[in-house]
């Protein structure tokens, strides 16, 4: 067999499948396993979506390639949710474009915006993909340190001339994972002027702009007047309508960087089943998408408080976010993320993220995803009390 290429040599294996093999080792020796370990919805997707599905599925025109841009059904559906959620108009035609799920076009628009030389600015802690495909790419992810001292929101300010200067891409992500962050309209503004000043495409992955709590509503970076001139964001229907397995989402933004974005799909895929962007569409459209979704934050805002009740009972300083489904907590002194991950997988059977997977500034925390039912999160509470003592 000849030798893979260079470029995946300095790549890792991609982070939650490394975890599941984990976790399906402890589940082939015996250990009933409660993992809080990925974001991946336990709740069903909405049943006026599967109807749709249902139909579509069966119509015969569905069964052919589809277009390249996605449908003309579901990227007007992507615009009138814009309009009606943050009062953003766009133009289906040039603006928009579906998706394979927000990490395929994450991950595509590195490959047209970035080469040999060229910096991508990564947030650290961050989703992966932002940095390894930088890295596949051929370029240099510059760390942008999420601390909580600051909110987890980087320091614009802090960025050298030099690296702005070659800063092709700036990522951010909030609501926020790992951290569960949330950013005020401000930061969005000092993020477009930043990237305006510099020539930089700021890359905006919203995929959890509808799972807050408290009251707290999350902006969209498009509503700081004129940032469809330098942002595209990246709107997934992944976690508010429980559809992570579907593969849907879509890109919307900058026309030039749509273009872009669209040369390496149309050269790389042939788009998402017409059938599935038709279901979407009713999820995009539907009257009663609102009610859903709210439903939807009262799960996971019981959740949160019984996660961070407990936790803070067991010794741990579990903070309540505003926004994801995720809590970021501090391990214990005398623990490295890794050791206590590996601690609570060992001995308690339950699994969780080790911090320092997402960035060298993940190193000291661990991440609590919120995707189990309160009996099964209830009972890891009781296991963590029972193997942690802090």
């Amino acid at each position: 067999m000849p030798a893979p290429a260079q470029r995946i040599k300095h790549v890792p294996p991609y982070l939650f499948a490394e975890i599941d093999k984990k976790r399906a080792a402890a589940v082939a020796r015996g250990v009933d396993v409660i993992s809080l370990g990925i974001g991946d919805p336990d709740l069903p997707t909405p049943q006026f979506v599967i109807e749709r599905m249902q139909q579509a599925v069966a119509n015969p025109q569905y069964h052919r390639y589809p277009d390249y841009e996605g449908s003309q059904a579901f990227r007007e559906a992507a615009c009138q949710f814009y309009r009606r959620r943050w009062g953003v108009v766009f133009d289906p035609q040039s603006q928009v474009m579906a998706l394979i799920g927000s990490k395929e076009g994450l991950a595509h628009l590195i490959w047209a915006y970035v080469g040999p030389g060229d910096v991508a600015l990564v947030p650290d802690p961050a989703y992966p993909v932002y940095r390894t495909h930088t890295l596949l790419a051929g370029g240099e992810p510059y760390p942008l340190p999420l601390i909580r001292e600051n909110g987890f929101l980087p320091d614009l300010k802090a960025i050298p001339e030099e690296v702005a200067r070659r800063a092709k891409l700036l990522f951010i992500n909030y609501p926020n994972n790992p951290t569960g962050a949330v950013a005020p309209l401000s930061f969005y503004e000092e993020a477009v002027a930043f990237c305006r000043r510099y020539d930089i495409l700021l890359v905006s992955d919203n995929a959890y702009s509808e799972i807050t709590f408290d009251g707290y509503r999350a902006p969209s970076v498009f509503n700081v007047p004129g940032a469809s001139e330098v942002a595209v964001e990246f709107w997934s229907l992944s976690k508010p309508f429980n559809m992570t397995g579907w593969r849907i989402a879509f890109a919307a933004g900058s026309s030039e960087a749509i273009s872009a974005l669209g040369i390496i799909k149309t050269n790389t895929d042939s788009g998402q089943f017409t059938a599935i962007q038709e279901a979407a569409t009713a999820a995009l459209t539907s009257p009663e998408s609102e009610r859903f979704v709210a439903e939807l934050n009262e799960v996971y805002q019981r959740r949160r408080d019984l996660a961070v009740a407990g936790l803070r009972a067991i010794g741990l300083d579990a903070s309540p976010m505003k926004g994801s489904f995720y809590l970021w907590v501090p391990v214990p002194a005398g623990h490295t993320s890794a050791s206590f991950a590996t601690l609570l997988l060992e001995q308690a059977g339950v699994v969780v993220t080790p911090g320092a997977a997402y960035g060298q500034y993940g190193e000291g925390y661990i991440r609590i995803s919120l995707c189990v039912k309160e009996e099964r999160l209830k009972e890891a509470l009781r296991r963590i009390q029972k193997y942690v003592k802090v």
